[in-house]
């Protein structure tokens, strides 16, 4: 971690290095970030920062969620279980195109709140533009369920509307996740 001077700013981090909002760790990230995390961001061609709370809170969740059923989540499938767009800022957001996720950012005054962390896994350093994950025409509710070993639909749905709670620390530790 680099300690903040007064005269940086979030959008211009020091070369080799990349910034984190504070809440992002709320939202469950964790260091070294997991290499699934690092492909979504790279495929997107975004920087870590460019994520809100809630877009970071579920793309971690659904990450906790599927390692926990011994899956990998893949682009793929998080394309087809949501959509991820950018405001005119660039700030990633997500909205789900058949699934009621729900989240609530409890932080206020968050863009004051972030740091500088060396970036030793390649992410991306400065803003850049969302590029569109691909849609697969092959994963639906039934390969979800048959992934998860779920019973029926509803039962997918409880487990995604509950996201927030795959990234307690327990869970995180659970999976491997957590430092």
């Amino acid at each position: 971690m680099k300690v903040l001077a007064r005269t940086d700013h979030a959008y211009f981090p020091p070369p080799g290095y990349v910034m984190v909002y504070e809440f992002s760790l709320r939202a469950g990230l964790r260091f070294p970030p997991s290499s699934k995390v690092i492909d979504i961001l790279t495929i997107c061609g975004v920087c870590l920062s460019q994520f809100f709370y809630r877009a970071m809170l579920i793309v971690m969740g659904l990450i906790v969620l599927f390692r926990d059923r011994g899956v990998v989540l893949s682009s793929e499938c998080l394309s087809r279980m949501g959509c991820l767009f950018s405001n005119a800022h660039g700030h990633i957001s997500f909205r789900s195109k058949w699934l009621d996720i729900r989240t609530r950012d409890p932080s206020k005054g968050w863009i004051s709140n972030f740091f500088y962390v060396q970036n030793d896994w390649g992410l991306q350093e400065k803003w850049g533009k969302l590029k569109e994950l691909p849609v697969p025409l092959h994963i639906g509710a039934e390969d979800l369920l048959r992934i998860f070993k779920l019973p029926n639909l509803d039962a997918l749905h409880y487990e995604v509307r509950y996201l927030s709670r795959y990234i307690d620390e327990e869970y995180l530790f659970k999976v491997g996740l957590s430092t």
